[in-house]
């Protein structure tokens, strides 16, 4: 396993992800909507992993919802950088799903190249769906008291 740290620039969002496979391995996919082409974000994930995100103080985080309006881009309100998108699943087991923008990664890591991706082409359910396949599986995303 292999384990990534990383957050927003002023630390009120910290993450910590495991990945089961190299970096190297991962191609980053870098999303065609507006708002993540103006956030210059490619995300990274692996439904075999794992994600913790930790918020110190969670007033300072926008859960910003664009596109069809069902999964929270969490955006540091302090420094304004984009770090993960989240999607809570309200059906059934209520599960969690998220992607990590990779540069929001901590150091010098040597991921595969990008690749486009245009959600925007697919329909909410076929969006969840995918979302469900790619991302993490495993996530948990605690506040500090």
């Amino acid at each position: 396993m292999h384990r990534l740290n990383g957050g927003c620039h002023c630390g009120n969002i910290h993450f910590e992800m495991t990945l089961p496979h190299a970096p190297a391995t991962y191609r980053p996919r870098a999303c065609d909507c507006d708002f993540c082409h103006k956030h210059g974000a490619a995300y990274v994930a692996d439904p075999d992993g794992s994600l913790l995100i930790r918020l110190q103080d969670e007033h300072m985080v926008t859960r910003y919802r664009q596109g069809v309006g069902i999964a929270d881009c969490l955006v540091c309100t302090a420094c304004g950088v984009l770090v993960a998108i989240h999607y809570q699943d309200d059906q059934g087991e209520r599960r969690s799903f998220a992607v990590v923008n990779s540069r929001a990664i901590d150091g010098v890591v040597r991921f595969g190249e990008s690749i486009p991706v245009s959600p925007k082409a697919l329909t909410a359910s076929e969006r969840v769906e995918r979302w469900k396949r790619l991302w993490f599986q495993q996530v948990c995303i605690m506040t500090s008291a």
